[in-house]
């Protein structure tokens, strides 16, 4: 409105050209008055084109509200996605890179597929109607969780959580760039405080995510996903969220990773609780191989188990009272004295009546990417 108002002061006061003379002019002649008049009218039909590209691009300008409620509409719409994405995770001196996947159907069907082409390992996260399960193709096993995933935490790659995230966020900061939205908010990582911020970017067009960048405290990049496609209301068959089938479908990607052997390279934690220090290591024999104890102590004491990880001759289902945990190069299950996981054909166990849900994970998250001893 104050662009029409300007647009009418302005007309109001355009130069207004003698058509008939006086006693200063000489007579016009028929064809100079329609030569002036002709001026006249391209001057004001030059000036309202411009006027209107300015109402036009204040218009198509909007505001972080705006794209908000797009987002928040975007996502109560639509029916299912799937999307492929390309994970980094900066863990130790060897960044780890994962190919994703990722499949859902409202209201609660997912299935993530994270594979790490390099280690030659898969892992396949699980939601259906019989729960949560994280499949481990490579050792034929299954971890049903009763657990409220995905809905606990943020989670990088899905859409409804990156939106969910933006709009908790009152002091989210927002840039509109030619092609693209971006959003900085805080983050919601149930057992990991180190990683407060992340950078959102979204597709002007269609609202799809692009690009996704986790930080820490130094606004060091941790965690990068970058969508290569992102695909809105596709269609699934009945199989797609069933959890046999998926498992058989992830073995046929991969080989098998734990090779028959008891031998295996044994890691210890980087990061260690303040005042916390190993007091014991001991190896014991058993029937498949051998086990290693490691107990720490001191401030605050833990137990840490190691051995090699057996393939099940069938496949087979265990229920965990726990939560699905990403330590970053795998996937984990989280209780409240406990953490365990299986990485490069190795089962690990970290007990502790006195760690904290956090400090489990970050001394888990340290034995990636170290030399192991």
């Amino acid at each position: 409105m104050r662009l029409l108002w300007y647009a009418s002061v302005l007309f109001k006061r355009l130069p207004s050209v003698p058509l008939k003379s006086n006693k200063r002019f000489l007579p016009f002649t028929s064809i100079e008055k329609k030569g002036l008049k002709k001026v006249r009218k391209s001057f004001v039909l030059l000036l309202t084109g411009l006027l209107a590209v300015l109402i036009l691009s204040a218009c198509g300008q909007k505001s972080q509200e705006d794209v908000v409620t797009g987002l928040d509409e975007k996502a109560k719409e639509y029916t299912s996605y799937k999307a492929k994405a390309k994970m980094t995770i900066e863990t130790g001196s060897d960044p780890q890179v994962y190919n994703v996947e990722i499949w859902h159907k409202k209201p609660s069907l997912y299935r993530v597929y994270l594979e790490n082409p390099k280690k030659d390992q898969n892992q396949v996260i699980l939601r259906n109607e019989n729960g949560v399960f994280v499949l481990t193709p490579s050792l034929n096993k299954s971890f049903r969780f009763q657990s409220d995933w995905p809905n606990n935490s943020s989670q990088v790659y899905l859409f409804e959580s990156l939106v969910k995230d933006i709009q908790n966020d009152s002091d989210a900061v927002f840039t509109s760039k030619e092609s693209k939205y971006v959003f900085e908010t805080k983050t919601n990582y149930q057992h990991n405080k180190m990683l407060p911020t992340q950078e959102i970017t979204f597709n002007k067009k269609d609202m799809s995510p692009l690009s996704v960048k986790v930080m820490d405290t130094d606004r060091k990049v941790m965690v990068k996903v970058e969508f290569s496609s992102f695909q809105f209301n596709k269609q699934f068959d009945k199989e797609s969220f069933d959890e046999k089938k998926n498992m058989t479908l992830s073995q046929m990607d991969v080989a098998t990773s734990a090779k028959p052997s008891d031998s295996f390279a044994v890691k210890t934690p980087l990061e260690l609780p303040l005042g916390v220090k190993l007091l014991e290591e001991k190896d014991i024999s058993t029937e498949d191989g051998k086990r290693v104890i490691m107990t720490y102590g001191g401030e605050k004491s833990f137990t840490l188990i190691q051995e090699k990880a057996q393939v099940a001759k069938a496949s087979s289902s265990v229920t965990l009272n726990a939560e699905p945990v990403n330590l970053g190069y795998t996937i984990g299950a989280l209780s409240d004295a406990s953490l365990t996981w299986t990485y490069e054909g190795v089962d690990y166990l970290l007990s502790s009546k006195d760690l904290s849900q956090e400090e489990m994970v970050t001394v888990a998250k340290s034995m990636q990417g170290q030399s192991s001893k």
